[in-house]
């Protein structure tokens, strides 16, 4: 069997206005893992199966993963090095033929995982050479770089010889998952998917995390969806991941409820093809392949409500020329360091010309900073040396400080469960 092309399935899911959905369940026993990938034909709606790696297998400890399996100890994912391609193809052929598969791993140096994957048959999964190096370790950007341009060539050299096609979806817009501007977000994005074309990719999924204001996020998916279609060339596919919030997230099964509803409507309002859910477990523990079915089941209904009726306006009733500029500018400073974008993207961080508000890797400068505002749009409190200097900072460059930072870190999982136990809608506010 050959394995579903993931923007062929999202390509026929639009042409019937359906949305993608899709987990980001991973367990370490292959038996359990292809259960969890069956099971989302309970889902009746159309899903990605994911295989989300595990914590050895993301830092490249593949002993450490071998020694924990050895002795029968549970891993908080797929250990696919390990496991091998012939476990692997064994663990997807039932679903193989009739939805694609993705591999989630987040690595900074992903050579063994994409070479395991590729062999297994496997041609989807997601990253960058910076969305899964500043957030997730202390591996510099002078080696996560130059790793993932080798594994993302390798990777679709790989899948062509198979007659496959290798598909890449960005991470850079997510990086910490929380308190970014969504301008840095939509940059940090069509920079990594410029960065995976420049390696011989050509199907692509453009990332953006869901933040404080559905309305703001709207026009972060506007400006995200002009930007594509203006840089990348026209031979490469696209199309567009919303993630569900990745930040702090409710702790009532109703607050979490209420989040995931509303990122359903974001991204049928905001014309987004697929939407990576979470479930209800997600502030307690991993959740169980039950939880996620439900979660997708949930996320499937409202969609389908957003495209009858809701709150939200039409992504394209909604300005987003203040993102789109600042995104722009700031791709553009970016570009100009070099042809190369891998060295670009390092030039820029070593000067300050990208920065991610509250990242403490050392590659990143940590001067520009973000706050929630009042309406609870998330806004620049200093640039550092961010090229947007027409931008109103409106804290006039104050630093944040920690009690600030943690009201913060939780508004929009407080938000949720005040609005779940009050019985209003969380598109109500």
């Amino acid at each position: 069997m050959v394995a579903v092309d993931l923007a062929q399935f999202v390509r026929n899911a639009s042409a019937r206005h359906e949305l993608v959905v899709q987990p980001r369940m991973g367990m370490s026993d292959p038996a359990e893992m292809a259960s969890g990938l069956g099971a989302l034909e309970q889902v009746r709606a159309p899903a990605v199966g994911t295989i989300t790696l595990d914590s050895y297998t993301r830092v490249g400890d593949h002993h450490g993963a071998r020694y924990a399996l050895e002795r029968g100890r549970p891993l908080n994912g797929y250990p696919l090095v390990n496991h091998g391609a012939d476990t692997t193809r064994h663990v997807v052929s039932e679903v193989e033929d009739l939805r694609p598969v993705q591999i989630r791993h987040g690595s900074a140096a992903p050579n063994a995982i994409f070479r395991t994957m590729a062999e297994a048959g496997l041609t989807a999964t997601e990253g960058g050479p910076v969305s899964y190096c500043l957030p997730y370790g202390r591996t510099p950007l002078a080696e996560s770089i130059p790793a993932w341009a080798e594994a993302t060539a390798g990777l679709g050299e790989d899948c062509r010889s198979q007659g496959l096609r290798a598909h890449l979806e960005t991470f850079g817009g997510c990086l910490l998952g929380q308190l970014c501007p969504p301008s840095m977000l939509v940059a940090m994005s069509v920079l990594e998917g410029l960065f995976f074309v420049q390696q011989g990719i050509d199907s692509l999924s453009l990332s953006y995390a869901q933040q404080t204001d559905p309305v703001q996020d709207l026009e972060a998916l506007g400006a995200l969806r002009i930007l594509a279609d203006e840089m990348l060339p026209r031979h490469v596919e696209w199309h567009l991941v919303l993630y569900t919030y990745m930040g702090v997230y409710p702790q009532s099964i109703a607050g979490s409820a209420q989040l995931l509803g509303l990122s359903a409507h974001v991204a049928v309002r905001g014309g987004v093809e697929r939407l990576i859910v979470k479930t209800s477990a997600e502030a307690w523990r991993i959740p169980t392949i039950e939880e996620n079915i439900e979660a997708l089941r949930h996320a499937s209904r409202c969609a389908r409500a957003a495209r009858r009726e809701s709150t939200l306006p039409w992504g394209h009733q909604v300005d987003c020329e203040e993102v789109l500029a600042e995104a722009r500018t700031l791709v553009e400073s970016v570009l100009c360091l070099s042809d190369d974008i891998g060295l670009a993207l390092r030039s820029a961080f070593s000067t300050g010309l990208l920065d991610v508000p509250f990242c403490l890797h050392r590659d990143n400068h940590g001067a520009a900073q973000a706050f929630v505002d009042t309406d609870g749009r998330l806004k620049w409190a200093s640039l550092g040396n961010l090229p947007l200097a027409r931008v109103a900072v409106a804290r006039g460059g104050r630093s944040i400080r920690a009690r600030a930072l943690m009201s913060m870190l939780r508004f929009v999982a407080d938000r949720h469960d005040r609005t779940a136990l009050s019985g209003r809608s969380a598109l109500s506010h």
